[in-house]
């Protein structure tokens, strides 16, 4: 099921963290974790990545998160993305699939979503304005597509775990299992991750999202909610 609040996301201002620290990140975010890489030219016209929907766990107050993977939205205004939605309100567990073109809210997918289901999703240029955005759930065997108006400077590239906003304010971030991020594809090749490119989030001065280092091929890396 989904819940009645609007949620979107917001793009990421990251502040700049320390390369040779114990966590080995490159940045900091309120509301984003995972691996981001960003361009100063538009190169960036092809993603996808899969990862298994995570088990949300119970909270004292209503908290929410996303796992996606979208274009532009890191140091620019501009985002194409698709992903889950995992929340804990009123008491109970949400999941459901969507997908989003900032400044819209996000569109929920029609389709069900299970904890523990593995997600598929590709977002890709067709034309100079258009996109695909599709996102097939291989354990209950749906596929949605959809093409829209795109027109992002195509500068960035992220795969993130992420504390959504609701209505103006930034979420808190709900208690979810580790996301495992992989068969990562950035313009159909390994992106090939470094630490730099992994962003960290702390909320309230607590680390709350962190994602662990990349996978030996650089495709895939493993986000842990921490406490």
């Amino acid at each position: 099921m989904t819940n009645s609040k609007i949620k979107h996301r917001r793009p990421c201002i990251p502040h700049t963290g320390k390369i040779n620290s114990s966590l080995r990140f490159g940045w900091i975010s309120s509301n984003w974790s995972g691996y981001a890489r960003a361009s100063d030219k538009a190169k960036f016209r092809r993603i996808s990545a899969e990862w298994n929907v995570p088990f949300v766990l119970p909270s004292s107050k209503s908290s929410y998160s996303s796992a996606w993977i979208g274009i532009d939205g890191y140091e620019n205004s501009n985002l194409i993305q698709t992903g889950t939605g995992h929340d804990w309100v009123n008491g109970q567990a949400s999941y459901y699939a969507w997908w989003e073109i900032l400044p819209d809210v996000e569109t929920v997918i029609p389709f069900p979503l299970s904890p523990g289901d593995r997600i598929r999703a590709a977002i890709y240029k067709i034309n100079r304005t258009r996109w695909c955005i599709t996102l097939h759930n291989l354990t209950q065997n749906w596929t949605f597509r959809t093409v829209q108006q795109y027109t992002g400077q195509q500068s960035s590239a992220e795969w993130i775990v992420e504390a959504p906003s609701v209505g103006s304010s930034i979420s808190k971030m709900a208690k979810i299992t580790p996301v495992t991020f992989k068969c990562c594809r950035l313009n159909g090749c390994s992106p090939g991750f470094v630490a730099k490119e992994k962003g960290i989030m702390i909320q309230q001065k607590q680390v709350v999202s962190i994602p662990g280092a990349p996978g030996p091929r650089g495709d895939s890396f493993v986000v842990k909610r921490n406490g």
